[in-house]
């Protein structure tokens, strides 16, 4: 299905473009989407390096000229701070296993139900266990978005861009300077929305709130001013902030305000009167991937909703869209729309769509059997004295992403579209719960995408010449 040679993917994708000025010209669209997109693709993840540049800068070009627009969802998010849409939680979805085919299956159902806001996101976490850095993420899932004939805005979003307070305790600006490195390095993949998280950094044993959040407030200001410096022209990065831990103690309105106005007056100092922070994430009672029980099923979560509409009124009076709940895959069907209900500006999700692979009932059994011994003996170190092989497998089963990408992309045709029924399926299902059927016209009234050229590779520019 690869490329064998610069030459081959040149001869192959004359059939629907041309590549002029350092430009890209799409001369049939439908060749393009058909056939043709598989193959690049396919070569922008597992091609040779030459092979692997090009088709990524062919499709983020082509990309613009059949209507997919990479963009920031800022002007949505202070639409929502000014009270001009109400009661719709934008879904996130972390597409950290079989991207291609999952990424597909969410274009479709936005399609489905018509839904503007819906965003692809990447934890810096998942950018290791499952192999993607953020040039081959943004281009998988630009890359959906032609396939199944998307126009408009879509957005990409680095998901907890995380601090270790383990590392920073040990080095303080090793650690930073990890996270700076990072934000570059996704800015460039077209992330138009990125999500710092230093609320790790928090410290309880201090005296007042402020105190408490200082050095959360204070390095996501410094790395917001980043954002900020990179952002290309006409691009407002949309950038969200932390405040509690998920999985640990739930989010108070007076911890929001504490670090809402510490981080305010130092990136005011740092900036002037640059745009804040588009959001905020909270915390009210969900884990990553929930709590697992020995018998590998999920433990049911009390979720405190009356918190997350208090905290998400008052995030807007901070200028920002409201607030975001983490964690929430797993939640039992009759909890998701209560989220708009409590005016929960955005809802990330990302375990659940990994269960439903696994365990819908498509996956090949032999291939799951293999994945699961290689994950009892490469995460050996990961199991805990007392836990099931359930509970083990469960825990570290995202891990096997990226170790076998490639195998779970060659599945066969029908297996993988098994597995995206599913899949698209239960995004349909989360849609109509959040409330975002319909919403085509928010986006089109509150976003603006910008076209974002990229220079053009010096091995792809010699071969058209």
């Amino acid at each position: 299905m690869g490329y064998g040679s610069l030459s081959e993917l040149l001869n192959d994708v004359r059939s629907c473009l041309e590549i002029q000025g350092g430009a890209v010209k799409v001369t049939d669209a439908a060749q393009l989407r058909n056939t043709v997109i598989d193959r690049l693709v396919y070569a922008a993840v597992f091609g040779a390096d030459e092979v692997k540049d090009a088709a990524r800068w062919i499709i983020w070009q082509a990309a613009w000229e059949v209507g997919v627009q990479p963009a920031s969802i800022d002007g949505l998010y202070q639409a929502r701070q000014r009270g001009e849409y109400a009661s719709a939680t934008v879904p996130a979805v972390n597409v950290r296993a079989m991207a291609w085919d999952v990424s597909r299956a969410l274009v479709r159902a936005a399609h489905a139900k018509k839904v503007g806001p819906f965003i692809f996101e990447l934890a810096k976490s998942e950018m290791g266990y499952t192999h993607q850095k953020p040039d081959e993420y943004a281009t998988v899932v630009t890359a959906a978005s032609i396939k199944e004939g998307h126009t408009g805005a879509i957005f990409i979003q680095g998901d907890h861009f995380q601090a270790s307070a383990k590392n920073y305790g040990k080095d303080p600006e090793g650690e930073i300077e990890g996270l700076r490195k990072l934000i570059r390095e996704a800015v460039s993949a077209g992330f138009f929305n990125i999500d710092i998280d230093t609320s790790t950094l928090v410290d309880l044993s201090f005296p007042t709130l402020d105190e408490q959040q200082r050095t959360n407030y204070e390095r996501c200001a410094e790395l917001a001013k980043l954002v900020r410096d990179l952002e290309p022209n006409g691009v407002t990065i949309s950038t969200g902030g932390e405040i509690g831990e998920v999985g640990k103690k739930n989010s108070t309105p007076d911890e929001l305000n504490a670090y809402a106005d510490g981080f305010e007056r130092v990136f005011s100092e740092l900036t002037g009167k640059a745009r804040g922070l588009s959001k905020i994430s909270v915390q009210t009672g969900t884990s990553h991937g929930g709590v697992v029980l020995p018998d590998g099923s999920i433990a049911r979560v009390k979720l405190d909703f009356d918190t997350l509409k208090e905290l998400s009124a008052v995030a807007r009076t901070k200028g920002m869209g409201g607030a975001v709940q983490h964690g929430a895959s797993t939640l039992p069907a009759e909890a998701f729309d209560k989220f708009p209900q409590q005016d929960c500006l955005e809802v990330h999700l990302a375990t659940e769509f990994q269960n439903i692979l696994f365990d819908g009932g498509a996956f090949p059994e032999d291939l799951k059997q293999d994945i699961y011994n290689y994950l009892r003996e490469a995460c050996a170190d990961e199991a805990v004295e007392g836990e099931t092989d359930e509970q083990f497998i469960y825990k570290t089963r995202k891990k096997a992403w990226g170790p076998f990408k490639q195998q779970t992309w060659d599945l066969p045709t029908d297996t993988r579209a098994k597995m995206g029924g599913l899949i698209q399926d239960k995004f349909e299902f989360l849609m109509d719960k959040l409330n975002v059927a319909d919403t085509e016209h928010l986006t089109a009234s509150h976003v603006k995408p910008v076209k974002v050229d990229e220079p053009i590779p010096e091995s792809l520019a010699a071969a058209v010449k």
